[in-house]
C-alpha cells in the first residue's frame, strides 16, 4: 500500500468494538440472523408487494413454440438465436414445434473460436505472457459464451440442421470438461509459441492443435452431419420428406439473407460511448475472416421503442441482459422493485447504469428472448421473456421483467434495420470505434 496509512485503515480492536456494539443495539439484526440461518438472502428480503403487475396478460405478445433447455451449458446466445430463426421456419412449414440443433452451431463456434484464439496468441508471439491483452485473451480462454454476431457469423458460414440430425450429447449439454481440454491446448500452444518460432512453424503449430481441438469435439459433441433429409408432419397431420439437404442448403432456403437484416443495438450510457455511433471489440470473435462484431449505441429509451416496434409486428426480439441480480427462478421474475435489500441491512446496492458498467458491478451476461410486452398508460411495465432454462422454472420456461428493471440490465437487443430511423442507419455506415477486449460490451452471454 503506497497511498494509504495503513494503520488509520487496518482493523483493529477498537474499530471492532464500535462494530459490534452498533450491531447489537439494532434488534433487527437478531430476527435476520435467524432468518439468514435456514433461507437464502434473496427469499427473506422478497417483497411481495409487486405481484399484482406480475400475471401473464400482455397487451403485445407474440405467440412463440415451447421452451428449450440450454442445461449444463453457456449456450444461451446459441439456443435464443435458434428459437428466433425457428418461429418463422414453424410458420413457413405449419408445425406446432421444431428446434434447429443447438449442438451443430456451437460445434463449430466452439472449432472456431479455438481457431481465433490460436491466431490471435500467434499474432500476441512477441508479447510476454503477463501483457495485459494476452494475459486477458488466455485467462478467459474458450467458453460457450456468445454475442449475436458471433452466431450470423457461424450459421452464414456452416449452416443449420433441424435437432434431430444433431442431438445433443452427454458433453455439449455439460461442457465443462472439454472447455478445460480446449483451453489447456491452446495454452500449452501459446507456450510453445512463446520460445520462438518462425512463422511458418507457428502456422503449423497451429493447425496442428486445431486438429486436435477438432478431435475431441467430435468425440465429445458428435460428427456434424453434411447431407440429411428434413421430415416432419405438420399441423394437418401431413408427412413431409425434403430429401438431399446440406446444411448450408437447409440454411439458405429457410433463413438466407434474412439474416443479414438484423443488427445488435445496445444502451451503454458511458462517458466514452456517445450514442449514435458503431463500436466493435478488440480480439473478440469467432470467425476470423468473419463479420466483426458491431454494436449501435442507442438511448434506452430508443432501444425500447424499437423493440415494441419489432413486437408489434409479430417479430420476437433477440436480447442480452444481466440476470444475477433481483431475481426469482421459482416464480419467473426478474424486478429490482421486489427485492428490500434498504430494510434489512440498511444499505441498498444501486448504481446508475454508467456506474455499474464502470466499475464493473453489472454487464451482459445471459441471452434469451422477448415475446410479449404489456403497455399500461402509455408506457412499458412488464415484459414477457422466452428463457432456454426449461420448461420447470418460472411459467412453463416463460419469465417476467418489470420495466424499471429492463432500464437497469438490459444492455443489448437485435434489431431488423427496418425499423431503425434514417440517422441510425446512416450511423451503421461510420466507422467501427475500436474498444478493449476488456471492454463491458464485450462480454459474452452464457
Amino acid at each position: 500500500m503506497k497511498n494509504v496509512n495503513v494503520e488509520e485503515f487496518s482493523v483493529d480492536s477498537a474499530k471492532l468494538k464500535g462494530f459490534a456494539k452498533k450491531y447489537d443495539k439494532d434488534s433487527r439484526n437478531v430476527l435476520l440472523r435467524h432468518a439468514l440461518n435456514k433461507n437464502s438472502i434473496s427469499d427473506v428480503v422478497y417483497d411481495a408487494k409487486n405481484e399484482a403487475d406480475t400475471n401473464y396478460d400482455f397487451s403485445i405478445e407474440v405467440k412463440t413454440l415451447p421452451v428449450c433447455n440450454q442445461k449444463r451449458s453457456g449456450r444461451c446466445w446459441i439456443f435464443a438465436a435458434c428459437n428466433v430463426l425457428r418461429e418463422k421456419i414453424a410458420k413457413e412449414i405449419n408445425v406446432e414445434n421444431i428446434e434447429i440443433s443447438q449442438n451443430f452451431i456451437a460445434f463449430y463456434d466452439k472449432l472456431e473460436k479455438a481457431n481465433f484464439l490460436l491466431t490471435s496468441i500467434a499474432d500476441l508471439a512477441k508479447e510476454e505472457p503477463d501483457s495485459r491483452v494476452l494475459m486477458h485473451l488466455l485467462v478467459n480462454g474458450v467458453s460457450d459464451g456468445g454475442q449475436w454476431d458471433m452466431f450470423v457469423n457461424v450459421v452464414k458460414k456452416y449452416g443449420i440442421v433441424p435437432k434431430n440430425n444433431m442431438k445433443e450429447t452427454k458433453q455439449s449439454s455439460g461442457t465443462y470438461e472439454s472447455n478445460v481440454l480446449i483451453n489447456s491446448l491452446c495454452r500449452q500452444f501459446a507456450a510453445e509459441v512463446q520460445r520462438g518460432a518462425s512463422k511458418k512453424e507457428v502456422a503449423e503449430l497451429k493447425n496442428e492443435y486445431l486438429a486436435k481441438i477438432y478431435n475431441l469435439l467430435c468425440n465429445s459433441f458428435g460428427v456434424p452431419p453434411t447431407k440429411f433429409d428434413f421430415e416432419y408432419t405438420d399441423k394437418d397431420g401431413k408427412y413431409h420428406l425434403e430429401a438431399g439437404y446440406t446444411p448450408k442448403s437447409f440454411f439458405d432456403k429457410y433463413v438466407g439473407a434474412d439474416i443479414d437484416e438484423y443488427v445488435s443495438i445496445i444502451n451503454s450510457p458511458t462517458k466514452d460511448k456517445p450514442y449514435n455511433k458503431i463500436y466493435t471489440i478488440d480480439y473478440l470473435n469467432n470467425v476470423v475472416e468473419g463479420k466483426p462484431i458491431t454494436h449501435l449505441n442507442l438511448p434506452m429509451e430508443r432501444v425500447k421503442e424499437l423493440i415494441i416496434e419489432q413486437l408489434k409486428n409479430g417479430e420476437v426480439v433477440w436480447f442480452g441482459s444481466d440476470v444475477s441480480n433481483y431475481g426469482d427462478r421459482s416464480v419467473g421474475l426478474w424486478d429490482d422493485l421486489s427485492f428490500d435489500y434498504a430494510s434489512a441491512f440498511d444499505f441498498d446496492i444501486k448504481f446508475s447504469k454508467e456506474n455499474m458498467l464502470d466499475y464493473h458491478e453489472s454487464c451482459m451476461n445471459h441471452a434469451m428472448v422477448l415475446t410479449g410486452v404489456n403497455i399500461k398508460n402509455g408506457k412499458p411495465n412488464r415484459w414477457k421473456v422466452e428463457n432456454s432454462w426449461g420448461s420447470e422454472s418460472g411459467n412453463k420456461g416463460y419469465y417476467l421483467m418489470s420495466d424499471s428493471w429492463f432500464d437497469r440490465y438490459v444492455y443489448q437487443a437485435v434489431i431488423k434495420q427496418k425499423y431503425l430511423n434514417d440517422a441510425e442507419k446512416e450511423a451503421l455506415k461510420g466507422k467501427l470505434v475500436l474498444l478493449a477486449p476488456w471492454d463491458p460490451m464485450g462480454t459474452l452471454a452464457d
